[in-house]
């Protein structure tokens, strides 16, 4: 009889360890993960509960925590929310969180590690506990002049101050309103998903960061860089026929501009987007030298920093007819709006690629600085002074080229435009980016659903002047 019972014992004192085992592991290594969880009612419970931080541009919240009278304690508000959406992302009871309200998640609720002292202080002091505030890197002004230009039109606006990396402007079009999904009527807010889903523009896409779209030629800036990097000059000739066979194919390649004969020098090639010059230029320099410069510029990684973007890509292996379209940013090429704007930030930086970042400070609720982010150099994508000879092939292309619509006058400004067809059936995409040295901006403008014609001063006739107003927001 003592026998059956022993092995009993054993085995009830073996299923008791194991439980002991597995809550002190839990306990010790999956704490972390199990409240970030968003299936964690009482996690989400206990976050409605308390005062979340402030979101701030300048002294004025676009995101805070206010007193509720329905089922939570608080309530997140969004000030302008369709305006800093791309930004603020939401706060959601059953719809967890995006943008900074999720990438900064434990700082503004109050539960990072680096705030473990203050809430002891705070449970020994008898203190309401309050999460941190954010003070973001954004400029009011270039926010609504980027949000104005670009209307109702499906795209993206991305301003950065090529000296530091900081976003001064994230604009994704169309926006869509946190408030609506932030609600504690959490029925409204059930609604509010569903036809924010059900939306045929996709509002909830923030086509500044997390898309990846074909570049077209603003992507040259790229091959051009490779050139001058590769020994060339801006003055290097380059053969430019008014249309070519691809290497390997019966495929022709054709310009939507005269190149001005059947050589073009690179400066020239960039002023009227020569495209049978540039996929020469790509196939001379071949796939890997091209490659090698994107990704000195961010491509093929994650750029790092708070903004948490979709990786641009440069195709991996392709061919000399698929190099030859890649130069001209066809065939596999991608990129993020965000992408574009730091490669025309790194050629105005002298080479130099910052790491972009849209938080500047997190506050303790005593204003005390928790964090902060500082100037990061990522990259050094050229020598400078090829980067300054690019700079002014750029400066060119918007005083005597396809990019006159961008001119912002008493202000020296250069860019790139570009319309990549990527639907032969629908509409090509617009593009402009570029620098102006006062102030300090780099910016890429792009434009989905572009009702133009595939020329690039077509593109740069709509995207241009979105880049001219931000630019005259921030004189």
């Amino acid at each position: 009889m003592n026998h059956p019972i022993r092995r009993v014992a054993l085995v009830a004192a073996m299923m008791f360890f194991a439980l002991l085992a597995n809550l002190s592991y839990s306990a010790v290594f999956r704490d972390a993960s199990l409240d970030a969880d968003s299936r964690n009612r009482r996690t989400r419970d206990a976050e409605f509960a308390m005062e979340r931080g402030a979101i701030l541009v300048g002294s004025t919240p676009i995101a805070q925590t206010k007193t509720s009278k329905g089922r939570f304690k608080y309530n997140r508000g969004y000030a302008e929310g369709p305006l800093y959406a791309a930004a603020t992302g939401y706060y959601s009871y059953d719809f967890a969180r995006a943008g900074l309200e999720s990438s900064y998640n434990t700082q503004l609720s109050g539960t990072d590690d680096s705030q473990a002292f203050g809430r002891l202080m705070d449970t020994v002091t008898g203190k309401k506990p309050a999460g941190a505030s954010l003070q973001t890197t954004l400029d009011a002004k270039a926010q609504r002049a980027a949000s104005q230009a670009l209307g109702t039109r499906k795209g993206a606006v991305v301003a950065i101050d090529y000296r530091t990396g900081a976003v001064k402007a994230l604009v994704s079009k169309p926006s869509y309103d946190p408030n609506e999904l932030a609600t504690t009527d959490l029925t409204a807010a059930q609604q509010a998903w569903k036809k924010l889903n059900a939306d045929p523009g996709r509002p909830l896409v923030n086509r500044a960061t997390k898309e990846t779209y074909p570049p077209g030629s603003t992507f040259k800036l790229v091959t051009a860089a490779a050139a001058l990097e590769d020994g060339r000059t801006a003055d290097s000739t380059v053969a430019s026929p008014a249309s070519m066979t691809l290497p390997q194919t019966s495929t022709k390649l054709s310009n939507e501009v005269d190149c001005g004969g059947a050589t073009s020098t690179i400066d020239h090639a960039l002023q009227v987007s020569c495209n049978t010059a540039f996929a020469n230029l790509g196939i001379e320099l071949g796939a890997d030298k091209v490659r090698e410069q994107a990704e000195k510029f961010g491509f093929d990684s994650s750029l790092e920093g708070d903004l948490n973007p979709a990786t641009s890509r440069f195709p991996a292996s392709p061919d000399k007819p698929q190099t030859a379209m890649s130069a001209i940013g066809q065939f596999d090429v991608a990129a993020t709006p965000l992408q574009m704007a730091v490669v025309a930030a790194g050629i105005a930086n002298d080479g130099q690629v910052m790491q972009p970042y849209l938080v500047q400070e997190v506050r303790n609720p005593d204003l005390s600085v928790l964090t902060s982010n500082d100037a990061r150099e990522l990259e050094r994508a050229m020598d400078t002074d090829n980067a300054r000879a690019l700079k002014q092939m750029m400066v060119n292309v918007v005083t005597n080229g396809t990019g006159t619509a961008a001119r912002v006058g008493g202000i020296t400004v250069g860019g790139k435009t570009g319309t990549a067809q990527w639907d032969l059936k629908k509409n090509p995409y617009a593009w402009f980016v570029g620098f102006a040295e006062e102030p300090h901006v780099a910016i890429a403008v792009f434009i989905e659903d572009a009702q133009v014609s595939r020329s690039d001063i077509a593109g740069g006739r709509l995207a241009g002047p979105v880049f001219a107003a931000v630019v005259e927001s921030m004189r």
